[in-house]
């Protein structure tokens, strides 16, 4: 976090641009909670769509509004780990997903009939040895979060968590946090493909 604090400030992402983000996170989550009856390729669709989303406004908050981001976190208490970790196996899939693996690999139909519809799947320790030490306990810390906090759990209510914290998060960053909310003027739609430059940045700054 050291680089976001000495530049906490400098330019910030628009409060339009994070509002509009996150109202697209939240319909993302929402989506999946509707999601019981849905057939595994749908499912999946869905998954990497709020996948993607959920990372995209993380890493943008921790980027641009470190300290925002630090009091939203103080302000889950005995949960504030559990919040960490969660969006810590969220960023272990969304770099599974960039090696072109398919989000229905890492979900299953949960067993039972009165468990939830679908959840994660316990998942091998990856390959590692092409990776640098750094870059090594970076992912190895993100695959043992999904163990921890991912695998065998329901996948709406991880999205639901995520979702609700990174609004909260928001609107101690000036944005409204509020789904659908507008009051300067919506922001055009992120390029996907500037997400990782983000990353790139929160990966040189937060080990976790």
């Amino acid at each position: 976090m050291a680089w976001n604090d000495e530049h906490v400030g400098l330019a910030a992402a628009p409060a339009a641009a994070i509002d509009w983000s996150v109202a697209a996170m939240t319909e993302a989550a929402t989506c999946l909670s509707r999601s019981g009856t849905w057939d595994l390729p749908r499912l999946a669709e869905a998954v990497g769509d709020a996948v993607w989303w959920v990372t995209l406004v993380d890493a943008t908050l921790v980027r641009y509004h470190p300290r925002n981001y630090q009091g939203a976190l103080a302000g889950r208490s005995a949960r504030r780990r559990e919040t960490e970790q969660t969006l810590e196996g969220l960023r272990y899939v969304r770099n599974q997903l960039g090696k072109s693996v398919d989000p229905a690999d890492l979900i299953s139909p949960a067993a039972g009939d009165s468990a939830p519809g679908w959840t994660w799947r316990s998942l091998p320790q990856p390959d590692l040895a092409d990776l640098g030490p750094r870059a090594r306990r970076w992912e190895l810390s993100r695959y043992r979060s999904y163990q921890a906090q991912l695998a065998g759990h329901d996948v709406t209510a991880t999205f639901t968590w995520c979702a609700e914290f990174l609004a909260l998060a928001a609107r101690l960053a000036g944005g409204t946090g509020i789904p659908g909310s507008d009051t300067t003027g919506r922001a055009p739609a992120p390029d996907r493909h500037g997400e990782p430059e983000a990353e790139r940045h929160r990966s040189e700054t937060h080990s976790s």
